[in-house]
Parts: structure tokens; C-alpha cells; sequence
């Protein structure tokens, strides 16, 4: 029974080994090939794994589907790379990316404006883009030089404008035939558009009552947004802050003069919108909005009425409009920043701001100049854009670049809501409004 016993497991034994030998290919069992397999489908998926990417803008619908439109060609020549478009709104913007940079959390590339850039460039988070002087493909040199200053630190480039217009005034063409009045633009042509001639043209389209209303003017993109009104202080002499920023100047004859002059078109001639209303421009409601060319895309689809455009109202010291200097950064801190850079260079290139000129005042010289920018389908006609814009390129005022800036608009966006709620006259608002703000100039 014993020798049996022992025959029996011999045979097994020679039966296991031979099947253990079948299963064997060049040396390597059938476990250690499924294990390959599977490493080459992780290492085939690790080579072709799609980067992701975000980009934040606080622009709105239009200005999202461009860009979508843009990196469509982006996609074809970098199909391993996915962009995610996310638009905050400008008020919140600078907090929101504040926060971001605390947690670590920045977006790869995004919009920033001037008066963010102190604190951005305080706290380290833009990127040194530089080399992309060295692409002769790129051509830096085509940006107009005055363009890059704000985004130039010593020999470092830590951005690149996408936008730098002056603020124009939106007037609705028709509104002003059926007044009998001259349009802003023929009066700017004859020298004769004044502060007090658009004054008295608000007040001459006004009309109705409740919400069949007619206004004749709307300074304010949102309530917050007080551009408008330095402009009409700066070209009488005034100023709001001093050369270094070290004073709020805006507490000053001048300032009380616009002050004034928009209390007195909210309340007593009632012809500037309501505080808080948004009655808009686009509606046909209102005669006269101050705004930058951005503002364009809310307009080009317009059909009820015909629009054009038109410098701001001058004074005796000539125009001040709001000079607008948006930028585009690469932001430290990307997991992926060679792709970030592609990204970055590829919409500031040539093609990417031929296409953003649709929206936005091109900084490439050779954009700025070409029919393709000036006959954009829907845009006002070729005179009125080098009027408003083109010629007034040069002159107007920059927000001040201070690192606090945030904490100051606060205290003056303050003093506008005392004016909308009318709990105190111009002269104290303003008196406030210096006692606030210089401290935080200090």
C-alpha cells in the first residue's frame, strides 16, 4: 500500500511540473506576461494623458465663445491639452485669485487688469514670460512699446496687454434724430463735445414716466464702477490722487463739480438712470453710456435702433477717458507650466489677438492697423472708431497703481453709495472719502 502511496504522488508531481512547463514562454510564466500587458495599457495611457488647463477671464458669454472658437485651432496643433474657460465677475475677481493664490490654487494663465497688478506682482504670482522675446515667430516687437510698460520689472515680462482702449461714450443714433439734436460724434467732429453739451443733450432725451422712461444717460457699467467720473473731474484741472499717490486730490473744487453734476442729473433732472436700476443701453432706453469698446459685443446684435460711437465730452483742460490696460498672465505655481506658456503665447499671438480684436483694442501694431480690425462685421463705421478711440489713444488717465488698490475703491465706492441713498452732499461725501483713503495711501 506503502509503494503504491508513493507512485501515486510521483505520478502527480511529474503531472504538475509538466503543466507549470507548458505555461512557460522565452522564461517568463503566464502571470508575469498578464502583468506586462497590463503595465504597457497603464504606461500607453500615462503617454497620452490630456493635460488640463484653466484660464479665468470675468468677461461674459460672447467673450467665452471667442476664445472657445480660438483654441479650436489651439486643440489641432496640441491634442494632448484641454482648456477650461472660467469667467468671474470683475468685482470679485481680484479677492477671488487672491484666495486661489493662498490656497495654492492659482489658475494656469488669465486676464488681470492694471489696478490689480501691484498687489500680483507683491505677492509673486506672475510668471516670467520673457523668453517669448526670443521667438522670432512670436515677434514681441510687434506689441507698441507703450503697451508692455505696465507688465515690464526690470528685464522681466510678467504679462502681455489683450486690451488697451480708452473709454468711449455708446450713443443711440436714432434717439437723437427724433430729438432734433446733433449726435455726440458730429459735435466732437467740430470741437464743440463738451461736458455741459452732453449735460444738456441728457436732459433733452429724456422723457415718460415709470418704466416707459427714456434716459439720456448711464455712467455706470455696474454700481460699483465709477470710471466714468474722474474723467469728467481730470479735464477741468482736478485730479484724485496726486503724482505719487500719496494724497487722495480728489476732495478739491473739481471733484465737488462732478459730484454735483451727477447729483444733479440723477435727482433733479432725472435724466441719468436711477441709482440701481439697470436700465441698459442696448434696451433703447438710454441716450448716452460711457463703457469700454468691450462693451461692443452687448451692442453689434442691436436692431431696434441705430448706435454709434463717440469720444467722451472734453473740458477746458481737453479729454481724460479711463485708459484701459487688461492684460494676460501665466500664473506661478502651474503643474503644468510649459503648457500653461504655449497656451499663454498662442493666444497673444498674432491670430489670437486678431480674433480677441473682435471684442477688445488690439495692442499689436500690425492688428491695430489692418482692415480686417477696423471692418469687423456690425462694428461702427471706420471714422467713428478712429475718432472715439484710435485719436484719443493717447491721452486719458490709468487707475492707480497701488497695491491697496482694492481697500481704496472700497472706501470711494462708499462715498457713491451716501450720494445714491442722498444722505450727504457732495462737499461731505468727498471730506469722508480723504479722511478714509489717505491713510491707506500712507
Amino acid at each position: 500500500m506503502k509503494k503504491y502511496l508513493i507512485a501515486l504522488l510521483g505520478c502527480i508531481l511529474i503531472f504538475l511540473v509538466a503543466c507549470s512547463d507548458s505555461g512557460e514562454t522565452n522564461g517568463t510564466n503566464s502571470d508575469d506576461v498578464s502583468n506586462n500587458n497590463n503595465n504597457e495599457g497603464q504606461n500607453q495611457g500615462a503617454d497620452t494623458e490630456e493635460v488640463e488647463l484653466t484660464f479665468t477671464i470675468w468677461g461674459n458669454d460672447a467673450h467665452t465663445q471667442m476664445y472657445e472658437d480660438v483654441l479650436a485651432q489651439f486643440y489641432e496643433e496640441n491634442p494632448g491639452i484641454k482648456v477650461n474657460i472660467q469667467s468671474i465677475p470683475f468685482a470679485d475677481y481680484q479677492q477671488k485669485l487672491s484666495v486661489f493664490a493662498a490656497g495654492n490654487e492659482l489658475p494656469d494663465i488669465g486676464w488681470v487688469s492694471e489696478q490689480m497688478v501691484p498687489q500680483f506682482k507683491e505677492n509673486g504670482i506672475l510668471e516670467d514670460i520673457s523668453d517669448f522675446g526670443n521667438d522670432e515667430d512670436f515677434d514681441l516687437d510687434d506689441f507698441i512699446p507703450s503697451t508692455l510698460e505696465l507688465w515690464t520689472e526690470g528685464d522681466k515680462l510678467l504679462g502681455l496687454p489683450f486690451s488697451t482702449p480708452p473709454m468711449i461714450m455708446y450713443f443711440n443714433k436714432t434717439m437723437f434724430e427724433e430729438a432734433g439734436l446733433e449726435t455726440p460724434l458730429e459735435l466732437a467732429k467740430k470741437g464743440e463735445w463738451t461736458w455741459e453739451q452732453m449735460e444738456e443733450a441728457a436732459k433733452a432725451l429724456s422723457k415718460g414716466e415709470g418704466a416707459d422712461r427714456d434716459y439720456g444717460a448711464r455712467f455706470f457699467t455696474d454700481w460699483t464702477n465709477f470710471s466714468t467720473l474722474p474723467s469728467h473731474t481730470i479735464s477741468y484741472g482736478g485730479s484724485m490722487f496726486n503724482d505719487d499717490i500719496t494724497d487722495f486730490t480728489w476732495n478739491s473744487p473739481q471733484g465737488v463739480d462732478t459730484f454735483e453734476m451727477l447729483d444733479r442729473m440723477m435727482f433733479e433732472d432725472k435724466s441719468h438712470v436711477p441709482p440701481g436700476e439697470n436700465v441698459n443701453f442696448e434696451g433703447g432706453k438710454v441716450g448716452m453710456y460711457t463703457g469700454m469698446y468691450s462693451y461692443i459685443s452687448n451692442v453689434r446684435g442691436i436692431t431696434d435702433f441705430e448706435w454709434d460711437i463717440a469720444p467722451l465730452p472734453k473740458g477746458p483742460e481737453g479729454r481724460a477717458p479711463l485708459l484701459g490696460m487688461a492684460g494676460m498672465v501665466a500664473f506661478t505655481g502651474s503643474e503644468h507650466p510649459e503648457e500653461a506658456k504655449k497656451l499663454l503665447k498662442f493666444i497673444q499671438s498674432k491670430t489670437g489677438i486678431q480674433a480677441q480684436s473682435a471684442f477688445f483694442v488690439p495692442p499689436r501694431r500690425s492688428v491695430l492697423e489692418s482692415d480686417a480690425f477696423m471692418n469687423i462685421p456690425n462694428n461702427p463705421p471706420k471714422e467713428s472708431i478712429q475718432i472715439a478711440m484710435i485719436d484719443q489713444m493717447n491721452e486719458g488717465y490709468m487707475y492707480p497703481l497701488h497695491e491697496d488698490w482694492t481697500k481704496i475703491q472700497s472706501e470711494i465706492v462708499n462715498g457713491f453709495d451716501k450720494l445714491f441713498s442722498q444722505v450727504a452732499s457732495p462737499e461731505e461725501i468727498l471730506e469722508e472719502m480723504e479722511k478714509n483713503v489717505d491713510p491707506l495711501l500712507k
